[in-house]
């Protein structure tokens, strides 16, 4: 069985004496323009995986920093196809991931005009038709936040036969039971939430995230990339377990719309 690019990339952050670092930007944010040599400084900076937020109009998981951008996006006219489009024309040099919720994901190959008439058989024709654009365009791995476990099936379907890893998601909620579950099916690494609610720098994290790493850790033979609420390596230090990975979002979205650049951002990441 081939090891996984995001498996591997983890893995060998780790064998350096760090844990890897995920840092997630918004498709097309701060905009159209600077959005790709961001993406770019971000791979040159350190960066071992990055994840790609799909802009989407009803960001349910996301706190005030992402939504803004998002919606920012959305404006600007960015949407799956041009981010998809984008990256297939260029070569990063590290792992991408796409995080998307459900909605841009059927839309992309088949536009809606009457949610009442869709059919199984179109669903899985139009996930299938994105699996197979988003492994051209150099994806690695797909998060869904607003897909749960019991609809995975034709997500699962569509992703068969291509490199693509689909994510999971856990939390503190999060049971080991169900987490058993997701670890029959999932592949890359796995996301863990640090906290309930949705993203957005905190202060701090609560030490019941040591207790969901450890849950995640035995039932699941994934790395852990803790996300949600990570702004600084202090937080990692202050916790007293380490992840295999640490996702940093609303963190560099402020940074960046704030004029600061990706390599000052990344620098007190690489020294940790």
């Amino acid at each position: 069985m081939t090891t996984s690019v995001l498996t591997s990339a983890i893995l060998e952050a780790r064998r350096n004496g760090r844990p890897a670092l995920i840092p997630f930007l918004t498709g097309g944010f701060p905009d159209r323009e600077s959005f790709w040599p961001a993406l770019e400084e971000l791979a040159r900076s350190g960066a071992d995986v990055i994840e790609i937020g799909v802009p989407f109009s009803d960001p349910v998981a996301d706190g005030p920093v992402v939504a803004a951008a998002s919606l920012k996006a959305l404006e600007d006219g960015v949407d799956l196809a041009w981010i998809l489009d984008g990256l297939a024309a260029r070569r990063l040099g590290v792992p991408l991931v796409l995080m998307s919720y459900a909605n841009p994901l059927l839309q992309y190959a088949w536009p809606l005009t009457d949610p009442s008439a869709v059919l199984q058989a179109r669903v899985e024709e139009s996930l299938a038709h994105f699996a197979r654009k988003a492994e051209e365009a150099g994806i690695s791995g797909i998060i869904v936040p607003d897909m749960p476990l019991e609809e995975y099936g034709p997500f699962l379907r569509a992703l068969a036969g291509t490199s693509l890893d689909p994510i999971a998601l856990v939390g503190p909620n999060t049971s080991p039971e169900r987490m058993a579950r997701y670890a029959r099916v999932a592949g890359g690494y796995v996301y863990v939430v640090s906290v309930l609610g949705t993203t957005g720098v905190r202060e701090g994290l609560p030490q019941e995230v040591v207790q969901t790493l450890g849950r995640a850790r035995r039932a699941f033979g994934l790395p852990l990339a803790l996300g949600f609420g990570i702004k600084s390596p202090d937080q990692l230090a202050a916790l007293g377990a380490e992840p295999d990975a640490v996702i940093i979002g609303s963190a560099l979205l402020a940074h960046l719309g704030a004029g600061g650049d990706c390599r000052g951002f990344m620098a007190p990441w690489l020294a940790y």
